[in-house]
C-alpha cells in the first residue's frame, strides 16, 4: 500500500498521512500489552466502563476483521511517531482525525496508541527517579479525558488525542491538585478537572512541583511557572467574589501582554470546560453556579473572553 492508498481508505487527507510517514520515519513501534492484562491496566487508567468494553471489543487481535491494514499502519506509525519525541514538551498530534462512526478500532485508535506507550513511559520515569504513584497518576488523566469526551458526544477528541501525547512523552506530570508541562524556562500549569482549586491546595501542589523538577530533571533550569488559560482572563473578575477560589488563583500571575491567539477562540475553549459542551444553545446552558451564570451572561451581551497567559517566580512567594 502507498500513502495515497492509505489516505484514500482511512478518507483524510493525503498531507496527515504523509505527516506522519515523515515524523514516525525508521522510529520503532512498541507493542500493546497482552489482552488479558488490557482490563487491569485500563482501571489503573481509571478508564470508565464504557470505554473498556469498547476498547475491549475493538482490540486489535491479529485476524480481527475489524483491522484493516490501513488502520493497522496507522496504529504502529503513530506509536512511533509519538515514541520518536520521547522527553519532548511540545504540541504533537498523533494522527488525523478518524470517523468514529466506522467503529471501535477507528474511535479508540489512538488510545491504543496510548496504552502501547504506557510501558515505554513508565521507564522513562523510572530512569528519571519518578515513582510509581505520580506514573499512574499521570497516566489516568486518559481516563478522565474519555469521561470527558464521552460527555460531549466527542466534540473534544481531537484535542484530548495531542494533549494525552505530551502524556506518552514524559513531559506532562500530575502533582497533586495540578499538572505540570516541562518546558524551555518555565513550567506550565494546567487544571485538570478534579474539583474546586482551593489555595490551599494549589500551594501544596506548587511545593512538590518545586522539589519534584530539580530533583528528577536536574539538567533542566526552570525560573518561573506559566499558565495559558480563560481562568486567567481578568474579565472574570466582574461577575466572581475576591475571595473565590479563581480570583485567588488568578492573583498569583503577572499577565503577559494580551495578544490574540492564533487558532483558538477563547469562547469556545470557556464553553468547553465550564459546559462541556459546544452546540448547546446558551439559553438552555444550566446557570446553577456563579461561574455558569458569569460565562452565559457575557456571552449573551456580546463579549468575548480572552485567552490570557501570565507567570511568576519559580521560589516560593506568599499565599494569595
Amino acid at each position: 500500500m502507498d500513502l495515497d492508498d492509505i489516505a484514500a481508505r482511512l478518507g483524510v487527507p493525503v498531507e496527515d498521512v504523509n505527516r506522519v510517514h515523515r515524523l514516525a520515519g525508521d522510529s520503532p513501534s512498541a507493542p500493546l500489552p497482552a489482552k488479558a492484562d488490557a482490563p487491569a491496566i485500563l482501571a489503573r487508567l481509571a478508564v470508565p466502563p464504557d470505554d473498556v468494553a469498547e476498547i475491549m471489543a475493538g482490540w486489535p487481535d491479529p485476524g480481527s476483521a475489524l483491522w484493516t491494514p490501513e488502520l493497522r499502519w496507522l496504529l504502529d506509525r503513530s506509536i512511533a511517531l509519538v515514541r520518536a519525541d520521547l522527553g519532548g514538551h511540545g504540541w504533537l498530534s498523533p494522527g488525523p482525525e478518524l470517523p468514529r462512526e466506522r467503529g471501535p478500532a477507528w474511535r479508540h485508535l489512538y488510545v491504543y496508541g496510548y496504552l502501547a506507550l504506557v510501558g515505554v513511559v513508565i521507564d522513562y520515569h523510572r530512569d528519571h527517579g519518578i515513582a510509581d504513584a505520580v506514573s499512574w497518576a499521570t497516566l489516568a488523566d486518559l481516563g478522565r479525558n474519555l469521561a470527558v469526551d464521552r460527555r460531549m458526544h466527542g466534540q473534544g477528541r481531537p484535542v484530548m488525542q495531542s494533549w494525552l501525547t505530551l502524556h506518552t512523552r514524559g513531559s506532562v506530570y500530575e502533582l497533586g491538585r495540578l499538572q505540570y508541562q516541562r518546558g524551555d524556562s518555565t513550567i506550565d500549569l494546567h487544571v485538570p478537572e478534579a474539583g474546586p482549586i482551593t489555595p490551599q491546595l494549589v500551594a501544596a501542589s506548587l511545593e512538590e512541583a518545586r522539589a519534584f523538577f530539580p530533583r528528577h530533571f536536574p539538567d533542566e533550569r526552570y525560573t518561573a511557572f506559566s499558565c495559558g488559560s480563560w481562568l486567567l482572563d481578568p474579565q472574570l473578575l466582574e461577575y466572581l467574589p475576591e475571595n473565590s477560589n479563581i480570583a485567588r488563583f488568578q492573583r498569583r500571575f503577572a499577565l503577559d501582554p494580551y495578544e490574540e491567539p492564533e487558532g483558538l477562540d477563547a469562547d469556545v475553549e470557556v464553553l468547553r470546560f465550564v459546559f462541556r459542551t459546544l452546540t448547546t444553545p446558551l439559553d438552555q446552558l444550566p446557570r446553577r453556579t456563579v461561574l455558569q451564570r458569569a460565562v452565559v451572561d457575557h456571552l449573551k451581551a456580546d463579549r468575548h473572553w480572552h485567552w490570557r497567559r501570565g507567570r511568576f517566580p519559580l521560589q516560593r512567594t506568599a499565599d494569595r
